[in-house]
């Protein structure tokens, strides 16, 4: 097998063409009667190795195109999409947006983003480095990943399998306005899960690594080595009493408690006052040792972009200063609702990242003397509206700032309000994971409920 993803599998479209899509579409919407229009046009390869075992056990190819058109007739509102990029099948989807659109009730905030806000510089962010990587390379590169597990500790005995992802894709964002961008971006990524132990005592970890670039990835063999080394350390766990503690969450997962956050900020849950953090703007919502910025214009940023999914300008934006909400995330639809103007969030956030404090990972663990450190959650437990937040988890215990055995079978309990102004450090071990930037956050004090 010597097949290569840039070289048999490239987008067939080049970013002209796609521009030209686009255009095309609005300008046919605007034509049937649309007051106003804006059309995505997407494509993206990719290629999925994975090895289990020194065995091959799945080789992926995937193509993904497609095209999406939302249409205004007024403050009506009427959108499709199609995979089909042949001329009469984008007639067809206009169309049905506008067949849509006429049956839909009016929305006041409806409609398309303020001219003057939309994109008109467009930096070279470098998030396009595709990997020539064939499908043999991929294999032998799954297989060292693993072979590093095994090799690492003679108690790993089985594994889940260790995959490379090599991934590019390019889009055009355009509408009636006269906005049109996009932009190639890549994205790859090693993984790998192994098991040590036998019967009940079995215990599982993993780890990746990934970037736009490969060469920013860790290698194979350390991703193998720290996989191997995390499934380790939680063989002859305990269960713990129930008390009141010090938590300690590591890194990987501390980005999901901002990730509650942002949720709880952004435009869709506030004005459906769904969100637990209501009229909170201005108003401390952390503890005073948080700061929280969202940063657009970082090179080979994970979240980088000039623009957002309604084309207007991203700005580097401090969204918690000394703890003090400073701003929401914000759509043009959600921003109208709430009587307020986009922020360039529509798609999400962009980087955002929460500044580390001076301790690392040992200093966190010193800092917290005795309490517990979790490094894996369970199931979903979290109220979007009252804050409420009930996880299970597995992790270690720790005694004299120093880890003293593994434990599972607990669940940590108690509301974000709280956890988060009780946040008494943000760690310097920071982990890019997808668009957040986080260190291990340790909070003063939560319920710990055991056996």
């Amino acid at each position: 097998m010597t097949s290569n993803l840039s070289s048999e599998t490239a987008n067939s479209h080049a970013p002209e063409t796609l521009r030209q899509i686009a255009q095309d579409l609005i300008q046919y919407a605007m034509k049937q009667g649309a007051s106003a229009c804006a059309a995505e046009v997407s494509e993206g390869i990719g290629q999925a190795v994975t090895v289990r075992q020194d065995e091959v056990e799945t080789i992926e190819y995937n193509r993904d195109k497609g095209l999406g058109i939302s249409v205004f007739i007024g403050k009506q509102r009427g959108s499709a999409s199609t995979s089909d990029f042949s001329p009469q099948a984008i007639r067809d989807s206009v169309d049905a947006a506008l067949n849509i659109a006429r049956f839909t009730a009016s929305d006041a905030c409806a409609g398309l983003p303020q001219q003057e806000m939309l994109a008109t510089e467009f930096p070279d962010l470098d998030l396009y480095h595709p990997w020539l990587l064939d499908v043999d390379s991929a294999i032998e590169l799954a297989r060292r990943c693993e072979q590093s597990a095994f090799a690492t500790d003679k108690r790993i005995n089985n594994s889940e399998g260790a995959s490379v992802n090599v991934h590019e894709s390019n889009f055009i964002y355009a509408n009636s306005l006269g906005f049109a961008g996009g932009f190639p971006t890549t994205r790859h990524s090693i993984s790998c899960s192994v098991i040590a132990g036998k019967g009940g005592a079995m215990q599982r970890d993993y780890w990746y690594s990934e970037a736009r670039d490969a060469a920013d990835m860790l290698s194979a063999e350390a991703v193998g080595r720290i996989t191997a080394e995390r499934t380790v350390r939680r063989l002859k766990a305990r269960k713990l009493a129930t008390m009141q503690v010090p938590v300690l969450f590591e890194a990987p997962i501390a980005a999901g408690l901002i990730g509650s956050f942002v949720n709880a900020v952004s435009g869709s849950s506030l004005y459906r006052k769904s969100s637990f953090l209501l009229d909170q703007l201005g108003q401390p919502v952390f503890s005073a040792n948080i700061h929280i910025e969202d940063v657009p214009d970082i090179r080979k940023g994970l979240a980088s972009g000039a623009f957002d999914g309604e084309g207007v300008k991203t700005q580097h934006r401090t969204i918690v200063e000394n703890g003090v909400l400073q701003g929401y995330f914000l759509a043009t639809y959600s921003a109208c609702k709430l009587g307020m103007r986009s922020t360039g969030n529509a798609g999400g956030t962009h980087n955002l990242i929460v500044k580390p404090g001076e301790l690392d990972f040992k200093g966190l663990l010193k800092k917290m003397n005795r309490g517990l450190l979790v490094t894996e959650l369970l199931g979903s437990g979290v109220n979007a509206v009252t804050g409420d937040y009930s996880r299970g988890a597995a992790g270690f215990w720790v005694e004299h700032g120093e880890i003293q055995y593994p434990v599972e079978e607990i669940t940590i309990a108690g509301n974000l309000k709280d956890m988060y102004k009780h946040i008494l450090e943000v760690g310097n071990d920071v982990l890019v994971s997808g668009a957040h930037q986080c260190g291990s956050i340790l909070i003063e004090n939560m319920m710990v409920a055991g056996q």
